[in-house]
């Protein structure tokens, strides 16, 4: 089994910026996304990470690309390094299977939240007020219950603190009525496109954001699709409303960490080999579950 790449660094490429599992470099007229083996919970970037998650997420993301390119265009050029630039061949073992290139666009400033279960902050207002991002819903929901249809909660994107929650109205006194609409229509065809197919597989994407940005007048889907980390992956085989379902992702590590006396603020504390493991497992069961093959490593 491979380390886990937590420090991922290209000497002589331009970084263009760092996030808490990817980093992206700047190529002139297009970027290279490299997702790293990192993992982040309650906001805090973990001292070990998962080996291979970042390539799980990487080849997720190509698959839905490639699944999805009849709903809306997307960002992605390749994810072969033969067909990257001559600068980067010397680092094809470090990026092979974790890294993209991608057409550069402009970033829209809202994320596209589509959820199909009632979980999480949904579920919290819900109980609260009735209502999943001010909208009413009707009485007799249970945690994690299917949703009568799914529904549009975009929220802002903040590069610093947390996303806010926005109406779609107000998205659309942001980015403007037309391109507001088609974000909200394309959003909800693209979850249920997705959806749809991976309960096929014995998956429920209870939710899931997305983004997009601009190449000139054309909208087109960016950054990462549909992943474990975007999303919420559930066994369809074991899924009950009235609990919080198990999930494909950080599952282990958030279980772990609630048993310690840590108060959720860096530094993190480490996680023990058991912990890595069975996350490892889980993120590489939701690749050849929705593949159908196993990721190569």
């Amino acid at each position: 089994m491979t380390e886990a790449a937590t420090v991922i660094d290209l000497p002589g490429i331009e970084k263009f910026k760092s996030g808490k599992v990817r980093e992206v470099y700047d190529l002139g007229d297009q970027y290279l996304f490299v997702a790293s083996d990192r993992i982040s919970a309650f906001d805090c970037i973990m001292p070990n990470g998962i080996p291979d998650k970042g390539r799980v997420l990487n080849m997720i993301s190509k698959f839905w690309f490639d699944r999805t390119g009849d709903v809306v265009k997307n960002h992605m050029i390749s994810t072969d390094v033969a067909d990257f630039p001559p600068e980067l061949q010397e680092h094809k073992e470090l990026l092979k299977g974790r890294s993209m290139l991608v057409k550069k666009a402009e970033l829209l400033p809202v994320e596209c939240i589509v959820r199909g279960y009632l979980i999480g902050s949904g579920w919290k207002e819900y109980q609260k007020a009735g209502t999943i991002g001010g909208m009413p819903l009707r009485a007799g929901y249970e945690m994690a219950g299917k949703l009568d249809a799914p529904i549009f909660t975009p929220s802002t994107k903040a590069d610093e603190g947390h996303d806010e929650n926005i109406s779609y109205e107000q998205m659309k006194e942001i980015v403007g009525e037309e391109l507001g609409t088609k974000l909200h229509d394309i959003s909800l065809k693209l979850y249920q496109t997705a959806a749809d197919f991976a309960l096929t597989k014995g998956i429920i994407i209870a939710d899931t954001k997305f983004e997009f940005g601009m190449i000139g007048d054309e909208l087109i889907l960016i950054d990462e699709v549909l992943t474990p980390d975007s999303s919420r992956f559930w066994p369809a085989d074991t899924y009950k409303p009235g609990s919080s379902p198990f999930s494909f992702d950080k599952q282990f590590v958030r279980d772990y960490l609630e048993t310690l006396d840590w108060d959720k603020t860096p530094p993190a504390p480490a996680l023990p080999e058991e912990v890595i493991m069975k996350s490892r497992e889980k993120y590489l069961e939701a690749y050849k579950l929705l593949t159908g093959k196993e990721l190569e490593v």
